[in-house]
């Protein structure tokens, strides 16, 4: 059994698929690339998220526990105790 070579316009159809499926390849690559990064950026953001929520889940637990009350009262209310003598530094 004979072959017959390739004619001209089969050679000009291969390479016309090889060219095609080069481009498909290339384009996929960058689809993939911007896909991978925008992963990375909501992963980041996930996880401030969760950083936030393990925060506000502490502040949750600890709302009833008496040191932090008192910690709230004095450093953000600026509330003494009766008696208690609150000393400034006016140097500073």
């Amino acid at each position: 059994m004979k072959f017959k070579r390739a004619g001209l316009v089969t050679k000009i159809v291969i390479l016309a698929i090889i060219v095609y499926a080069g481009i498909s390849l290339v384009s996929l690559k960058v689809q993939v690339s911007d896909a991978q990064a925008t992963r990375d950026e909501l992963q980041g953001q996930v996880d401030g998220v969760l950083q936030t929520n393990t925060e506000l889940q502490y502040a949750i637990d600890h709302s009833t526990d008496p040191d932090t009350i008192e910690d709230i009262a004095r450093n953000k209310l600026g509330l003494v105790k009766p008696g208690e003598k609150i000393f400034y530094d006016v140097n500073n």
